[in-house]
């Protein structure tokens, strides 16, 4: 499809539907003319799609694309059928004019200007299947093509497509609390650790004070005592572990 200004590919906008999941339909504008070409994008439902960008300028004799990116879906239209339009304005504009200078001004035709615009239509399609191992014989029917009239939509009857959207993020599992119990549970096995080894050393000093000081051979009462303490201190280590 083409008006005086722009050729526009394609003439529908084709979106592979599925259930929350964005999609994306790419659309693309080449400037026939020798002049500068300032375009803008509408449409009758402007919470749904996302289209970036919505204004801007095709240089003579170049194209542009136009990414329409419609927001996750909960639930499937009837029949696969939407009622969904698009509404391209497009405007010569002053040569080496930039897109932050495009204003709704120029698509003003109170003010003089010669707007053209073209309409496109929503079209969904059934999404890619992955390739079958099996032959068939024939391919099944393809899917239906949406029948939209236009309805007489006017230019007010659009509203320009947002710029940007926002993806929503859902919320994940945080492990935060199952590490702070592991580092813990660490922390304490690691100063049972050092309390045994400085038991022992001291019990060493202590053996080897009492063989000095004692002729009997008896075992001194703190010296049992602390292999009492260490004994428990191995069981609570062992627990831990």
């Amino acid at each position: 499809m083409s008006n005086a200004l722009l050729d526009i590919d394609p003439i529908d906008l084709q979106f592979p539907f599925e259930l929350k999941k964005q999609i994306s339909c790419s659309l693309y504008l080449a400037n026939k003319t020798d002049n500068y070409v300032a375009f803008k994008v509408k449409t009758t439902n402007p919470k749904k799609y996302c289209v970036r960008p919505n204004t801007g300028v095709v240089l003579p004799r170049s194209s542009s694309e136009v990414l329409v990116t419609m927001q996750s879906q909960k639930e499937a239209p009837a029949d696969m059928q939407c009622k969904d339009k698009f509404l391209l304005q497009c405007v010569v504009a002053s040569p080496g004019v930039t897109a932050k200078e495009v204003t709704p001004e120029m698509f003003s035709k109170e003010a003089g200007h010669r707007v053209e615009e073209t309409k496109l239509r929503v079209v969904y399609v059934d999404p890619p299947r992955p390739p079958s191992p099996v032959h068939e014989g024939s391919e099944e029917g393809s899917s239906p093509r949406a029948s939209v009239s236009d309805n007489g939509n006017n230019a007010s009857d659009f509203t320009v497509a947002p710029r940007f959207s926002v993806d929503r993020l859902e919320p994940q599992d945080n492990p935060v609390e199952a590490r702070a119990l592991i580092t813990r549970l660490t922390e304490e096995k690691n100063s049972a650790v050092q309390l045994n080894n400085r038991l022992q050393q001291e019990l060493e000093q202590l053996k080897r004070g009492s063989n000095k000081s004692q002729s009997g051979g008896g075992i001194p009462f703190l010296y049992v005592l602390l292999v009492g303490i260490i004994g428990l201190i191995l069981g609570y280590i062992m627990k831990k572990t």
